[in-house]
């Protein structure tokens, strides 16, 4: 099966060697994303609701460039530094996943990459 990897274009990628996505078949993985804006700044500084709405932006793009969609995801993976605003993360993510409805996880992290960032997520998808 053929590969495609689908780069960002932050600088990180090429340093820590991972791809924003990856397709083999019809299987996509989008790795951890934030809320990183097109100036490479993180948008919602301390707002986790806006940082997840930014971060599933993010990866609606991943999955754009590599022929999915949202509605094509199967799976999500939640990482957050406070548990306690797992609602405003849950809303966000139900804004999006409502009728969908992909398998997910929530989980407390002691810490992302930079302390501005709140939440990071993680996506599967299969294009059937």
């Amino acid at each position: 099966m053929q590969r495609q990897n689908i780069a960002s274009g932050t600088t990180w990628e090429p340093i820590v060697g991972y791809s924003r996505a990856v397709k083999v078949g019809s299987y996509v993985h989008v790795s951890g994303t934030t809320a990183t804006g097109t100036d490479g700044k993180i948008v919602g500084i301390g707002d986790v609701y806006a940082q997840t709405v930014q971060t599933l932006k993010n990866i609606e793009s991943a999955l754009q460039k590599a022929g999915a969609s949202m509605k094509d995801v199967v799976r999500t993976r939640i990482y957050v530094v406070n548990i306690a605003e797992w609602e405003k993360v849950g809303r966000a993510h139900g804004e999006v996943f409502r009728d969908i409805r992909p398998a997910t996880s929530m989980v407390q992290v002691s810490a992302l990459i930079s302390p501005e960032i709140l939440v990071e997520i993680e996506a599967d998808a299969f294009v059937g």
